[in-house]
């Protein structure tokens, strides 16, 4: 297929153009100019500009959080053009398997590829030797483009400098620098947010826990960096972290997007860095002594099982609920561990985020076990569950409809203050640190959002009004029953959550068991136990149980 006019007719034409915030911050890098030459090259042609999609601020590295890619490549599955033109191959990916990917989708939807920059035609074989070595060099260009990154700010770290990022305690400042093309970020105290991290080193010293600092400060108001409530984890990490002492720590984890925990750096680099501290060194001490003694002292053994954690609901908040337990001892002396589920938000942020909410584990696992296996052996509450099942569908894809129109407009209001951004940069009326820290919240928000639009239009996708048989539920709970019976219970957790997507609570007891059931879901319960399970015992009343169990299709 070529870019000229196809058998007389014009062909239609799409053009995808993208630039990272590193290339637009740095060498001011142009979106506009992009697809005005593309526009200028198509109408040249005579051929119809019939689609424009840009991902402003966006890396090249992979095709996750690219919004704008993902519905080029839906239109392009709906047969809405022809070609797909870009100012550069590295523009489309620069990670040569992902351009691969790409350019294969794009063929099996019968549009073709064209770089404005790199003349070849990708239907060739010459011309795909080609792509593959222009996605090479493209590869190897942004590592090399990233180690060099990389280098430099390891070296500011060991010259004392901070490389970016919020910390709680400080804001981030720019400093002119004649030696270099932009200015330098320092670390200033913020008094109100030093006041607080003092407050948590002072309190650990003193003998709090985690949770009860967390408790502590949270009930007094005081919240994290962005805003929020304080959870054990955001403690400890302010005890651990050396900035408060004036130091600088960098390259903890290398390509942690990767590798996760196994990307962990034992040996990091720590300066002394040229801000002020908060703490003093010697509060800093005691604060790690006592960290590190707590840190020797053996774990809690415990064999039992939680089940239900995640799948229980807090009736307050919804959050999920949590394993908790407490140690309580006989008339005899011998003592007996009590199991119960609690609110995750009050285990980890304390009583100011919500209340315990506890729900005793035995009897809300006894209860789910009874009422999942009663449900196969009463014929009238199985219908009254598919008509249930049935209603929710021919309603629920209007709920996605109207929540995943929402969701675009969210998207397009971010995406319109990143351009407003880039636009104010260009006019050179902010500075390239300054834009920089204001795009990694608008970043994080478009990577939620994206991933959530990506959920619904799956589900809009796999949306099916045909009515769900009665057999087929049937079959699921039987068979579901049967393997929960039968699977050990560290096994049953993963049972579970293929069929319960949610449980309620109402006054510290099981209110309401949501279900969910596809193909996919039967198939994976049949393998878990024979098919021919023992039937469940009499003796849960019916009305009771119709009115606790809930069966929703997942779409």
């Amino acid at each position: 297929m070529s870019l000229a006019l196809n058998n007389g007719k014009p062909l239609r034409s799409a053009i995808y153009a993208r630039v990272s915030t590193e290339e637009q911050a740095e060498f001011g890098y142009s979106i506009d100019a992009q697809v005005d030459a593309l526009t200028s090259h198509i109408r040249l042609l005579g051929n119809e500009l019939v689609g424009t999609y840009v991902d402003a601020g966006v890396s090249g590295k992979s095709v996750k959080g690219r919004l704008e890619l993902a519905r080029m490549l839906q239109d392009a599955k709906d047969g809405k053009f022809d070609v797909v033109l870009v100012w550069k191959i590295n523009r489309l990916a620069r990670n040569q398997l992902d351009l691969l990917r790409i350019i294969d989708d794009l063929r099996a939807c019968n549009v073709a590829f064209r770089s404005y920059s790199e003349n070849f035609e990708t239907e060739t074989p010459m011309g795909r030797f080609a792509l593959q070595m222009m996605g090479a060099v493209g590869e190897l260009e942004r590592n090399t483009i990233v180690e060099n990154v990389r280098l430099g700010m390891k070296q500011r770290a060991r010259d004392g400098k901070w490389n970016g990022g919020a910390v709680l305690g400080y804001r981030t400042e720019s400093v002119p620098n004649a030696s270099k093309r932009h200015p330098e970020s320092r670390l200033i105290v913020v008094k109100d947010e030093a006041d607080t991290v003092r407050l948590i080193f002072e309190l650990y010293a003193s003998g709090l826990g985690l949770k009860a600092i967390a408790n502590r400060i949270n009930k007094e108001g005081l919240r994290t960096k962005r805003g929020n409530m304080f959870s054990i984890n955001g403690v400890r990490d302010i005890l651990l972290n050396p900035v408060y002492i004036g130091k600088i720590r960098f390259n903890v984890r290398e390509h942690w997007s990767e590798l996760r925990r196994k990307g962990t750096n034992p040996d990091y680099i720590l300066a002394d860095g040229d801000h002020e501290p908060i703490i003093s060194q010697e509060l800093w001490d005691r604060v790690r002594a006592i960290h590190a003694a707590k840190e020797g002292k053996p774990k809690r053994s415990f064999t039992g099982t939680y089940p239900l954690t995640g799948l229980l609901r807090c009736p307050e908040c919804g959050a999920g609920m949590v394993a908790g337990r407490s140690s309580q001892k006989r008339k005899d002396g011998t003592e007996w561990i009590r199991r119960y589920y609690v609110c995750g938000q009050f285990a980890n942020k304390g009583s100011a985020a919500c209340r315990a909410n506890s729900v005793p584990a035995d009897q809300a696992e006894k209860y789910v076990y009874e009422r999942l296996s009663e449900v196969v052996t009463k014929k009238q509450i199985l219908r009254d569950v598919v008509l249930n099942v049935n209603r929710e569908r021919t309603g629920h894809i209007q709920v996605l409809q109207e929540e995943l129109t929402q969701v675009d407009k969210m998207i397009q209001q971010a995406t319109a203050r990143k351009n407003k951004l880039f636009a104010l940069f260009e006019e050179d009326k902010v500075s390239q640190d300054f834009i920089r820290e204001r795009l990694v919240g608008l970043d994080e928000e478009l990577t939620v959002l994206g991933d959530r639009k990506a959920e619904l239009e799956a589900q809009i996708d796999s949306q099916d009004a045909t009515p769900v048989p009665i057999e087929m539920v049937e079959a699921v709970l039987r068979d579901f029953s049967a393997a929960l019976s039968a699977c050990a219970p560290e096994q049953r957790k993963s049972l579970l959550v293929l069929v319960v997507k949610e449980i309620t609570v109402k006054d510290r007891c099981v209110d309401k068991i949501v279900l969910t059931f596809d193909e996919t879901i039967e198939r994976n319960v049949r393998r878990w136990g024979d098919s021919n399970g023992e039937e469940a015992s009499e003796g849960v009343d019916d009305d009771t149980l119709d009115r606790s169990l809930v069966v929703r299709f997942t779409l």
